[in-house]
């Protein structure tokens, strides 16, 4: 019931605010912490424990962390799990995504291919502090280039979405999927692999009006292209929106179609739609009005699409360079982190720009957001 007048709550506020611009709304960002080394995304948990990545571009020594003041944090769940070693598969090799559920286990990707090791999904439990499950993702859920990265939790039919970028090593974005986990069995599969919905678009990430390149195999440079990056669900667990971070477009496709194992690749491919334009994005987060937020890679600003299917800036901040991860939490607030991805070495002729501190912000979206989204 508490759900339900929240719900009601969040879309009466919606139809209240969707009249006034996003960008006339004079929203500010607060910055929360100030940290030694980059932060990728971030997971709240439902007592407001900040669990983050230190952003794996930059290889930390700590691959997941929790906040313990604003400038200080420590290994979660603990150094041990940040260790690498032989013997077992039980630590954080490569992680970006993680998220937490209601219930207080936050769900960590681990890419694995740091030291090479089967990608899994790990689920800790925050309130007893051990280990819940981990669900690993072996080939052909995962195959050469796999970079599985952001995470969407679908309690009412007891799944896990989660995008795979395939820019890892050995991908160039062209086979960028959905994988989906049955929180069950275990039972994991693979879908729109090389969709138009998740691969990049041939176009720049262009930051301070520069491209952002790589070396090409011919040695010459190469423009990055980045697919299916942001997911998220909205409230009522019907829709999965998500995008290649490389695209101007956002797409959506129903729940029940992406979990029906009846429909052939080219039936499910036609079941997406696109749902609005956007900028190049990162990650992606609803409230429970279905306003969705976006983190705008080459601008420093927080973007929005509401109702009306139209984007527009939410917020900005000058030294929110390559917001990144975006979540909900349950203060009312969301949280997004700055990486500062675009400040790197490899795209400034080997002297890196990105520096101390790495900033951590949050703000007040238009409606109330679901932390597991």
């Amino acid at each position: 019931m508490k759900r339900g007048i929240l719900l009601i709550a969040a879309m009466t506020a919606n139809v209240l605010l969707s009249a006034a611009r996003a960008d006339e709304a004079a929203v500010r960002a607060e910055i929360v912490a100030r940290l030694p080394e980059s932060v990728g995304n971030i997971a709240i948990t439902p007592d407001n424990q900040l669990i983050f990545s230190h952003h794996p571009f930059f290889s930390p020594e700590i691959r997941v962390a929790k906040l313990t003041s604003p400038t200080t944090f420590q290994p979660f769940p603990s150094a041990e799990w940040n260790t690498p070693r032989k013997g077992t598969y039980q630590y954080l090799d490569n992680v970006l995504g993680l998220r937490s559920d209601e219930n207080g286990v936050v769900w960590i990707i681990d890419m694995g291919f740091r030291t090479n090791i089967t990608p899994k999904l790990v689920g800790w439990n925050t309130r007893s502090d051990r280990l819940e499950r981990i669900y690993y993702m072996p080939d052909p859920v995962t195959r050469t280039g796999s970079q599985p990265q952001d995470i969407v939790i679908d309690q009412k039919h007891r799944k896990f979405y989660i995008a795979d970028e395939n820019i890892g090593p050995g991908g160039d974005g062209s086979h960028a999927a959905i994988i989906i986990i049955d929180m069950d069995t275990g039972r994991a599969r693979r879908v729109l692999d090389g969709d138009r919905s998740t691969i990049p678009e041939d176009l720049p990430i262009t930051v301070d009006g520069k491209d952002l390149t790589v070396s090409a195999k011919d040695g010459k440079p190469s423009i990055i292209k980045v697919g299916c990056d942001g997911i998220t669900m909205d409230v009522r667990s019907e829709w999965v929106y998500f995008a290649p971070l490389s695209g101007r477009s956002i797409y959506r496709v129903r729940v029940a179609d992406l979990n029906d194992e009846k429909l052939t690749p080219p039936e499910l491919s036609a079941k997406v739609e696109r749902y609005s334009d956007k900028p190049n994005n990162g990650g992606l987060s609803i409230d429970y009005a279905g306003n969705l937020y976006l983190t705008a890679v080459e601008s420093k600003l927080v973007g929005v699409i509401g109702a009306d299917r139209k984007y527009s800036t939410y917020l900005s901040d000058a030294e929110m360079v390559w917001s990144d991860g975006i979540t909900a939490s349950a203060d009312g607030y969301m949280y997004v982190s700055a990486s500062q991805i675009s400040a790197a070495a490899m795209f400034h002729g080997g002297k890196g720009e990105n520096k101390a501190p790495y900033l951590i912000y949050r703000f007040k979206p238009l409606a109330a957001g679901y932390v597991s989204r």
